[in-house]
């Protein structure tokens, strides 16, 4: 059994009821104590799942990590996230941690234990003492990067997502990470940074980019960044923040471009686009996130545009359940029958929306014109 000696609770600048906290995790695949943080969104609740993220060179990358965590669940609607930072500057840890036989490419025996330490202490604990989503995601830099990958070698990965930051690829990983995604029953989410000086992995990298982008896998989401002005150090700060936009992108509001390009142009009705994105959220998350008024209004607007009139049902429905004290739903129903030609069921439903409570763009004042004008032009 992993016991857990409480150094000290730290405030974290962005908010003054930060709950982030460093620890010494003693280990017993290990036999060390290990400096580890934990950051715990601030409004955690157990009635909530988190996804759980994991941060190696915790000393460089677990701030970013949570500051960009903190961010996009503010304002992309990106689920809350545990972070769990793994500190490894003393005495190289990190190559000790993660270093791997020059030969086979495989972990050393030190990094055998590292990787047991990691899936059957680490996050097991944080699996055991919170409330968390199946989403898991890795993040590593340079050796810790390139370590990640041996999790793609289980039959089922421990992690869904990987934010590889400039790795120095093992020996034959240019070929086994492709194998092993294309193996792959569950999606993955698969993020390739590379920074613009030319290192000793630089082709390595670029190979393995080539074959991922070749790859023809439903289940692989693959994401390649390249920042020519970047250092290899400094890469990291720009590339995480671009990776939580490519992984968590599904969260975001519907863009004027995906409008476009995405709905408007697909021969499907239109509520099942959001349908479609509603589904892959509780599938790879494991929960229903209420539906953004953003999405709700595309959806209507792409169904007037297109005069996918039957889209206005299920749209209905969907705001009656969410937005149950709003106009939404009824009005949107009430729109619903005034095209399929029922004005006696558009006047009783408009006249529900008059008595609820206006929201967005719509009004009172709106429903009233629409009962107005169907009593004028069916005599009611």
């Amino acid at each position: 059994m992993s016991r857990i000696l409480t150094l000290a609770a730290v405030l974290l600048c962005m908010g003054t009821s930060a709950q982030v906290t460093q620890e010494i995790f003693e280990s017993f695949k290990l036999q060390e104590r290990r400096d580890v943080a934990y950051y715990i969104p601030e409004t955690y609740t157990p009635e909530k799942i988190y996804p759980i993220i994991l941060v190696l060179d915790a000393e460089y990358l677990f701030d970013q990590v949570v500051a960009n965590a903190k961010f996009y669940s503010r304002f992309y609607n990106m689920p809350e996230a545990i972070v769990v930072g793994v500190y490894q500057s003393k005495n190289n840890l990190r190559y000790l941690d993660c270093g791997y036989e020059t030969n086979s490419g495989l972990p050393t025996e030190k990094g055998k234990m590292f990787f047991e330490f990691l899936g059957m202490e680490l996050i097991p604990y944080l699996e055991n003492k919170y409330s968390n989503a199946p989403f898991k995601m890795f993040v590593g830099y340079d050796i810790t990067a390139n370590f990640g990958n041996f999790y793609l070698f289980k039959d089922i990965s421990l992690f869904n997502a990987f934010v590889s930051i400039s790795p120095s690829l093992a020996p034959e990983m240019t070929t086994r990470i492709p194998e092993r995604l294309s193996a792959m029953k569950k999606q993955i989410f698969y993020q390739l940074i590379l920074d613009g000086e030319k290192g000793n992995h630089t082709n390595d990298i670029l190979a393995l980019d080539q074959s991922l982008t070749a790859m023809d896998t439903e289940n692989l989401h693959y994401f390649f960044d390249q920042y020519p002005n970047a250092d290899h150090i400094s890469v990291a700060t720009y590339g995480i923040g671009k990776a939580f936009d490519n992984i968590f992108g599904i969260f975001k509001p519907i863009s004027p471009k995906e409008y476009r390009e995405k709905i408007l142009t697909s021969k499907e009705p239109v509520f099942k686009y959001l349908e479609d994105k509603q589904a892959s959220i509780v599938s790879l998350f494991g929960f229903k996130k209420t539906t953004s008024l953003n999405d709700i209004m595309a959806i209507y607007a792409a169904s007037i545009k297109k005069e996918d009139f039957e889209s206005l049902k299920p749209l209905s429905d969907l705001c009656k359940k969410e937005y149950p004290d709003t106009m939404l739903g009824f009005y949107f129903e009430g729109e619903y029958y005034e095209q399929l030609g029922e004005p006696k069921k558009a006047l009783r439903t408009f006249e529900k929306a008059f008595g609820m409570a206006e929201i967005d763009f719509l009004t009172k004042e709106m429903a009233l014109e629409k009962i107005d004008a169907l009593k004028a032009d069916f005599g009611y």
